[in-house]
């Protein structure tokens, strides 16, 4: 892993100029509170980019400089372009890592790469979330302790229509009796991916310090590292054959 990590902050960034509410929450758009806890770590060059900018912000230049790129959408999955999605998914295979967060479950990234609805049961009552850490050795749970709480946070709830993590890191309870798997690890080619579950748009999720960590750590276990190039197609033998 490179001593740099160059990460793309994503954000639909539209319930903040429509909502007034969220908009007190988070006045410069929840992508750069994300952005802005990610600063913190010295290691990370961080810019953002959002849904109505050319391409999205997603241009091929971009994307060729991002080690890692997380993505917050929820309204407007629909209005994501599908070059750009497969030119997302095609960096990702390559080696990109990618952070999906909260309601980016359904985004056509997400989806394209689960190969499976990734629906869920939902409810927004402002109840309590409590996320235990089920793999505590795992790089992302670095500096958590055996659970952490939100005092409101919407709900997610089982059965989440996605394939079995290869690593489960986190599980929600939350105060109306449901759970969740809410810290998902994939792999798809050379790429990583996470799932995050928090962050709904109307609660000030992405200050916590404990979710802010969590981000933080999947940054750096998603990053690309060293790999041997993989060949495809017709190969000649190693040894001589008959």
């Amino acid at each position: 892993m490179a001593e740099s990590i160059r990460v793309t902050v994503w954000g639909e960034f539209r319930h903040e100029l429509r909502n007034p509410a969220v908009a007190a929450i988070y006045p410069n758009g929840m992508h750069e509170a994300i952005a802005e806890g990610l600063r913190a770590d010295p290691r990370f060059e961080v810019r953002t980019a959002t849904l109505d900018q050319p391409e999205h912000g997603l241009s091929e230049a971009t994307l060729a400089a991002t080690d890692v790129l997380t993505w917050w959408g929820h309204l407007a999955h629909h209005e994501v372009a599908d070059v750009v999605v497969e030119r997302v998914r095609a960096r990702v295979l390559a080696g990109m890592g990618l952070i999906v967060l909260h309601s980016g479950h359904f985004s056509k990234i997400f989806k394209a790469l689960m190969g499976s609805s990734c629906d869920l049961k939902w409810r927004e009552a402002g109840e309590r979330e409590r996320l235990w850490v089920v793999e505590p050795s795992h790089p992302i749970a670095e500096g958590l302790g055996e659970y952490f709480e939100l005092e409101q946070e919407e709900m997610y709830g089982e059965r989440f229509d996605i394939p079995a993590p290869e690593s489960l890191v986190l599980i929600s309870w939350f105060k109306g009796g449901e759970v969740f798997r809410s810290g998902c690890c994939y792999t798809r080619g050379k790429g990583r991916i996470f799932y995050f579950r928090p962050g709904h748009e109307t609660y000030p999720t992405y200050y916590d310090p404990n979710v802010r960590r969590v981000i933080a750590n999947a940054v750096r276990w998603a990053a690309p590292c060293a790999a041997p190039t993989v060949t495809f197609g017709k190969y000649p033998p190693r040894e001589a054959l008959p």
